[in-house]
């Protein structure tokens, strides 16, 4: 370097963002930064109001921006809309019978008619200062934010009334940002044609209630059979309670939860000074009774699942709609009636308070369901909501596992004891046989012998076929897992024993056909894809033996169809606290589980006793016009052996002698 010549740093490269200030700016910053050399102290108050005109404007910019594309995706808003109620929704069967109808068929109520407490309730719960803000409460948003940072999830949503009503009216029930600020913008548009009490009378008369009903007028008459006019303040405090989780606090499914509630929702009447305190307490010390449903159909526990599931077949609809369902009217009411009759009748004395029963076609049509033993008594759906272990129903799953790992029906397993890690799985009955047949230990229900296949087969593998066939709750491959201990739905496990039934073929189960409008515009077909095939023919042929000698010589007798051939399997939890028993023949699949809905044992309930009976009684029925049919498999022996083998030696026959075993007439 040159004597005398001052030292220059390398030119420094400009950040991205200056790049980008550069190109928004046309070099403004490069001209402000010279302005600051030259003026001195100015630069940083004129730097900071000059950038931060720049922001405002930036963020206006953008601000118009998402405000006219959010309007443009929005769905139209008139007054009109507006003022039309919910749609009805009428559940017809294949044959044209009118099942049931939901939705705002109970009437309209004005405002004007509805008792104060009933309001009050309402506001004090879901929008305390309805009547000051605009449409938009920023002091409930920025409070809903704080409590869900706080628990760490969303625990509130912060919506106003009016919020709530654009989206029942106008949107779609998707959680997206986009929808999120459409619904702000058709509540300020709500705010702006409408009065307060408009917007809180429209509300109240098509927010959902749970049950199937839509607005205050309809939920009165469906819990306490009177208007919503004459509801007191225990009434108003429960029917308020539901419009945070209409299904949660549902009184009809858990009613200290709903008048847990109820109780919430007068507690806070007090503290924005819309109730007295001792009237809080007076209301409390006397909760809302909740009326049985009159009139009775049988369709009841059908109706309510499939408006529960209309939503997820439907995006939106806007007008009344006619269901088809696949239900099989006589079926379903005589299946309600079996179940109530042997309850009611066996029941009391056996300690069994409940009991739950489904019927599916092989293809997975559901033609009757029954989610309780009374509909008037309760209203949870045991067949789809309740969760139970399944015990020794699930060991089909285990022995097909078996068999696709290179078992038979006639290989010998030991029934001797087991210990694994300190568990010692123990039999019904007590002691142990020695070397049985898989066949024969299926059909005796042997746990030692089924937590033994599964050690041979893999607790992944018997998981992985329990999946396959149908099965879509958490399964844990814990070494009890052969016992039955992941907890399942009667859904599910009835529809995951369908393979069996229709010749190895998955059987997704479904209930709705077709929706149309009132007008017959088809909205909404089932779509017949073709099934997967879920157990190879072989293995099919293989289970059904086995199954079937369940109903002939097995834990299943009870359950045994005296005109056709038929297999099941019996499951019975530990202290008697669950009894399933799933069975098939070539025409329908069918479960039945009794028990208690708070898990308490019941007096030796087993699946061969109670479910077995009532299966029985349901599958008679479903067939009076049925021909009798081989199940599939069965026309021709399916992996017989000539004599038992035993499964270490199992493993010395070739692959080509295992399949050359199924062509292998008995001998």
């Amino acid at each position: 370097m040159p004597a005398g010549r001052p030292s220059r740093a390398a030119p420094r490269r400009k950040t991205r963002i200056e790049l980008i200030f550069r190109f928004l700016f046309g070099g403004r910053a490069k001209k402000q930064k010279r302005k600051a050399r030259a003026g001195g102290k100015r630069s940083a108050a004129g730097s900071f109001f000059y950038w931060g005109g720049v922001a405002g404007v930036w963020a206006a910019i953008i601000l118009a921006g998402l405000v006219a594309y959010v309007t443009l995706t929005m769905p139209p808003s008139t007054l009109a809309n507006i003022k039309k109620r919910p749609p009805n929704v009428t559940l017809v069967a294949s044959d044209g019978t009118v099942l049931a109808e939901r939705g705002l068929r109970r009437g309209y109520i004005r405002l004007a008619r509805m008792p104060p407490h009933l309001i009050n309730a309402v506001l004090a719960t879901e929008d305390r200062r309805f009547r000051s803000h605009f449409g938009v409460d920023p002091i409930g948003l920025v409070r809903a934010m704080a409590k869900n940072v706080q628990a760490g999830a969303v625990v509130e949503g912060g919506s106003t009334i009016t919020q709530q009503l654009a989206k029942n009216v106008f949107l779609t029930p998707e959680r997206t940002i986009t929808r999120k600020f459409q619904e702000v913008i058709l509540a300020l548009w709500l705010e702006m044609h409408l009065s307060k009490d408009e917007i809180l009378e429209l509300y109240l008369n098509r927010v959902y209630f749970g049950a199937g009903t839509y607005g205050v007028e309809a939920a009165a008459k469906r819990y306490f059979g009177k208007s919503a006019r004459n509801v007191s303040l225990p009434e108003a405090a429960l029917l308020a309670g539901l419009l945070k989780a209409p299904s949660r606090y549902a009184p009809t499914r858990n009613p200290r939860r709903a008048e847990e509630r109820a109780s919430v929702v007068l507690t806070n009447m007090v503290s924005a000074k819309l109730l007295a305190p001792r009237q809080a307490m007076a209301a409390i010390s006397q909760p809302a009774t909740v009326r049985s449903p009159s009139g009775l159909t049988g369709y009841e526990y059908a109706a309510d699942w499939v408006v529960e599931i209309l939503p997820g077949l439907l995006s939106e609809w806007k007008s009344d709609v006619i269901v088809e369902v696949t239900i099989d009217p006589a079926l379903q009411r005589k299946a309600q009636e079996l179940v109530n009759a042997t309850m009611t009748d066996q029941g009391p004395a056996r300690e069994a308070g409940q009991a739950a029963a489904l019927v599916l076609d092989t293809k997975g049509a559901i033609k009757a369901l029954v989610g309780g033993k009374s509909y008037r008594e309760s209203q949870f759906n045991r067949m789809v909501k309740a969760r139970r272990q399944p015990g020794s129903a699930f060991k089909p799953f285990v022995y097909l596992a078996a068999l696709e790992s290179g078992l038979t029906p006639d290989t010998l397993i030991d029934d001797g004891p087991v210990n694994i890690n300190g568990w010692r799985p123990r039999n019904y009955k007590k002691g142990f046989r020695g070397a049985i047949t898989m066949r024969d230990a299926l059909a005796q229900s042997i746990n030692t012998v089924a937590v033994r296949l599964t050690m041979e087969a893999g607790r992944w593998r018997v998981a992985r076929t329990a999946r396959r066939l149908g099965i879509e709750s958490d399964i844990h491959e814990n070494p009890s897992l052969a016992l039955g201990t992941a907890e399942v739905t009667l859904l599910e496990l009835v529809s995951a024993y369908a393979p069996f039934a229709n010749g190895g073929y998955r059987a997704v189960p479904h209930i709705v056909n077709r929706i149309r409008t009132a007008k017959g515009k088809t909205i909404y077909q089932r779509r017949t894809l073709g099934r997967p095939r879920a157990i190879a023919p072989v293995y099919v042929g293989a289970m059904n033996e086995m199954m079937r000698e369940v109903m002939v010589s097995g834990t299943g007798k009870r359950a045994a169809l005296s005109d056709r051939p038929s297999a099941g399997k019996t499951g019975t939890t530990q202290n008697f606290r669950d009894a399933w028993f799933v069975g098939y023949t070539a025409n329908y699949v069918a479960g039945v589980w009794v028990g208690n809905d708070d898990g308490t044992p019941m007096k030796n309930v087993t699946g061969g006793s109670l479910p077995a009976q009532i299966w029985k009684s349901i599958m008679t029925e479903a067939h009076r016009r049925k021909r009798p049919a081989p199940l599939p498999g069965t026309s021709m022996p399916a992996l017989a052996q000539r004599a038992p083998v035993a499964a270490g030696q199992q493993a010395k026959r070739s692959f080509i002698d295992r399949i050359m075993g199924a062509f292998t007439p008995n001998s």
